[in-house]
């Protein structure tokens, strides 16, 4: 058999596997019912978020005058704010955006995890000793009080922006965990055929390492979705989250919570929904840990 033959049966073997244990694990899954909730919970408030809106008869800029802090009617089916805007579309969409933030900010994550982690296992030497030392920094480096110093100072340009600081500052204990099944991995008789077949090292990585960890990538995700959108939701009641014009569940509990004895329509509804929202995404990441971790089922 040539090398190159050798070389894509081994692929393909590597492949096959693969295939065959997500196949297994999505009938599990499905079998749980967990996640069955939780991903029918997380559908829904996905399919209300983007299609609520148009049921609505107000815009989401547009104020009603005659109608400021007016609790819930036919009219505003979730009362108005202090500034006589519709809270049911405001809360819809700013259910949008912290989908959208948790969703962006645990693939950026989980990324950014997997490449460092992946690198410095396989690689060893001078590039595991660089790519730790950083992780280590990122590590003592308090999230909370650098999230509240540098978005301030960058909200002019998007909440992409703030994204973009959740995944560099979430990334560093996953990055751990992918360095140490990487040095397992590396060991494997399909890593090391394919090195000896002349496979280059990123290519090994990308398609026989990380394929082989994908299961602990998509629990850490799943996981950062809810961590990104508490956070987020944290850094606004302080004043440090997403800002006008846009707007997010955060964003209006902060903003609600001031009135909420007087007026709880404008806490409540975004609270409410917020809640649901962690809570489901937090069922399916627990389903995924029990389905891929059989000892945790033993300890629950």
């Amino acid at each position: 058999m040539s090398l190159s033959a050798e070389r894509e049966a081994t692929t393909t073997e590597a492949a096959t596997d693969i295939s065959g244990r997500w196949s297994s694990l999505v009938k599990e899954l499905l079998a749980t019912r967990r996640v069955v909730v939780g991903l029918a919970v997380i559908l829904a408030l996905i399919a209300v978020a983007w299609l609520g809106p148009l049921l609505s008869p107000w815009g989401f800029a547009e104020r009603d005058f005659a109608a400021f802090r007016s609790p819930p009617s036919a009219d505003h089916w979730f009362g108005t704010g202090s500034t006589g805007r519709d809270i049911y579309h405001m809360t819809l969409v700013g259910l949008q955006k912290s989908i959208l933030i948790g969703l962006c900010a645990a693939l950026f994550t989980t990324v950014i995890a997997a490449l460092v982690g992946a690198f410095a296992g396989y690689f060893l030497g001078a590039s595991d000793r660089v790519l730790m030392w950083v992780t280590d920094l990122f590590l003592v480096l308090p999230q909370f009080l650098i999230l509240a110093i540098l978005y301030p100072l960058l909200r002019d340009q998007g909440w992409l922006i703030f994204v973009l600081l959740l995944g560099c500052l979430m990334w560093m204990v996953t990055a751990k965990m992918v360095r140490g099944m990487t040095i397992s991995l590396k060991e494997r008789e399909y890593v090391q055929a394919a090195r000896f077949m002349g496979v280059s090292h990123s290519r090994i990585i990308l398609r026989h390492i990380l394929p082989n960890m994908s299961s602990l990538l998509i629990v850490d995700a799943t996981i950062n979705v809810s961590s990104a959108i508490i956070l987020e939701t944290a850094l606004s009641y302080f004043g440090f989250g997403i800002q006008p014009p846009d707007v997010t569940l955060g964003s209006l509990i902060a903003e609600g919570s001031r009135q909420a004895l007087a007026f709880p329509w404008t806490f409540w509804f975004c609270t409410g929904l917020l809640i649901v929202l962690v809570l489901a995404v937090n069922l399916v990441g627990d389903g995924l840990r029990d389905a891929l971790d059989p000892h945790s089922k033993s300890r629950t």
